[in-house]
């Protein structure tokens, strides 16, 4: 029998969270999910946090088009239709009719989604004029490291169900990056009425939008809930009630899982894996993730400036035991930054072999014979790409040690640790990256491109003009024999310069009770609750 789980919320909780009432009882019509931490805020646009896309994107909003990962294919979502024109500089997108907003208690819609709000979500993060282009920060990360900010020229309102978007110049990656949990749509009425009342802020705080679930509440460490939207475009899900219990600890989580406190959780501990197989009232899921773990340096500090010093480093940590040791057999030691998921991916070894003696070669050649200190930045919560940073980055300083390099660890809470990483405070980081679409692009531009060192993603802070100039070329190709190449050339300029070492590329987990089914785990984007629902009531 799963337990039931009633959440006390204080009176304590923050006026930003919303109307909320003193007791939230989650019961047979609802489903908890444990989560590994806080998300940055409610609006994906402002950051690439998974964990914050986890707990937004596909449970408030919709995008105007989705990627179905079986078919492999662009599929209609708030956009019923589009056509490209002009050559592939400008794209028609036919919107869907009777979509509706969420209905709360701080925002009544007095219309059906449109042509406005498209117009509105997409100018916020493209025009620096616009009214809403700096509330709550304004960096859009995503948007500046995918390269989306200098391809859109304009967007424009055609008539009341039908934009067009048209591009600087022709862009293969352009519907995949449409089609990621960053490109969401926003509430251009709700917006205006907290111009009104000034108070633009809560647009990213108390969110309106037209996805399956809307917000509740949210009570930093400790709950998000959500309720929901009983007038939701597609087929409503199952569950009326979906609670996040913010629960940073794995061991935890695995607990609360076990006992019935959570229904769904993240990352489960890989060496538990085979136990929690063996029992009956818990399922474990998993997908092949595009992902890539890596251990980037900033470059913009010294001696991390000095490529004869990162190729040092990269070779002196042992990446084959590492990923024995962390992933437990549940990853494939990293050829490049490309995972083999990938229709681009090349078996050829783009990364630096173990070689203690040549690492300390390469520093003695640097300038550095008798090594120097650094530090060691590693993720406080669990990731699909890696799910213990602390635990890689202690075996990574035993092995630094070996050639005369002083590592010292560093952790934070997450939304300051990454805030911190975008202020360049680090010497070099374990994070990595999951694929937004299936377009090999996206493990480049958002990841090393100069855009993506201005706009706070690049974690190496590594701006390389040529690189740029071979990414420009990649997408601007059509035929897919000649990109394949291209990457190549991306991929062998990544190990000659070394901004980062790639370890792993993972398979993601994710356990549930027994009784809960349909909640999706796709290979692209975060987690997707709008299937899940509870099996065999009757035994609750």
């Amino acid at each position: 029998m799963l337990q039931r789980i009633a959440i006390i919320c204080s009176a304590a909780v923050l006026a930003a969270c919303g109307p909320v009432s003193e007791h939230a009882q989650v019961e047979q019509d609802g489903l908890v999910y444990c989560s590994e931490g806080n998300p940055e805020g409610f609006n994906p646009q402002l950051g690439t946090s998974g964990t914050t896309v986890d707990a937004t994107s596909a449970q408030i909003y919709d995008r105007l088009l989705d990627y179905d990962d079986k078919r492999q294919q662009f599929v209609p979502a708030l956009a019923s239709g589009w056509q490209a024109l002009d050559d592939g500089t400008r794209y028609r997108f036919n919107l869907r009719k009777g979509v509706s907003f969420h209905n709360t208690d701080w925002f009544e819609p007095s219309r059906p989604f449109n042509a406005d709000d498209v117009v509105f979500s997409f100018n916020r993060w493209l025009s620096p004029q616009h009214s809403y282009h700096h509330v709550n920060g304004g960096r859009y990360p995503f948007f500046r490291s995918s390269g989306l900010i200098r391809l859109i020229h304009s967007i424009e309102r055609i008539d009341e169900y039908t934009v067009d978007i048209t591009l600087n110049q022709p862009d293969s990656s352009f519907l995949a990056n449409l089609a990621t949990d960053f490109a969401v749509i926003l509430s251009e009425e709700y917006a205006q009425q907290l111009l009104s009342s000034h108070q633009p802020e809560q647009i990213d705080r108390l969110p309106i939008g037209t996805g399956p679930f809307q917000f509740e509440l949210f009570r930093k460490d400790f709950i998000i809930r959500y309720q929901r939207h009983e007038g939701y475009w597609r087929e409503k899900p199952e569950i009326k009630r979906l609670v996040y219990v913010i629960t940073p600890n794995a061991n935890k989580r695995m607990l609360k899982l076990l006992t019935g406190e959570c229904d769904v959780i993240p990352y489960p501990l890989v060496n538990e894996l085979s136990k929690l197989d063996q029992n009956a009232e818990i399922e474990v899921g998993s997908s092949v993730s595009p992902n890539v773990s890596f251990w980037a340096f900033n470059t913009q500090r010294p001696p991390f400036d000095n490529v004869l010093v990162r190729r040092a480093l990269a070779h002196a940590v042992n990446r084959p035991a590492i990923v024995q040791t962390i992933y437990d057999g549940n990853a494939r030691l990293a050829t490049g930054m490309l995972p083999e998921t990938s229709w681009a991916y090349s078996d050829a070894e783009q990364t630096y072999p173990y070689n203690p003696g040549k690492a300390r070669k390469l520093l003695a050649e640097a300038g550095y014979p008798n090594g120097f200190s650094m530090t060691i930045w590693a993720m406080p919560v669990q990731r699909a790409y890696n799910p213990n940073a602390h635990r890689m980055a202690e075996l990574m300083q035993a092995d630094l040690a070996r050639i005369g390099v002083d590592a010292t660890i560093v952790s934070y809470e997450w939304n300051t640790f990454r805030q911190r990483l975008v202020d360049g405070q680090h010497d070099s980081v374990l994070i990595g990256w999951v694929a937004d679409n299936a377009d090999p692009d996206n493990f480049f531009r958002p990841v090393l491109s100069c855009a993506a060192a201005r706009s706070g993603n690049n974690r190496a802070m590594w701006c390389n003009p040529e690189f740029d100039k071979l990414l420009v070329a990649a997408i601007s190709e059509s035929d897919v024999d000649q990109r394949k190449h291209l990457y190549q050339f991306i991929e062998d300029m990544v190990k000659q310069q070394a901004p980062l070492v790639p370890i792993a590329n993972s398979l993601r987990y994710q356990a549930h009770r027994s009784d809960i089914e349909g909640v999706e785990l796709p290979p692209y984007g975060g987690i997707n609750f709008r299937y899940a629902r509870r099996v065999n009531d009757d035994s609750l």
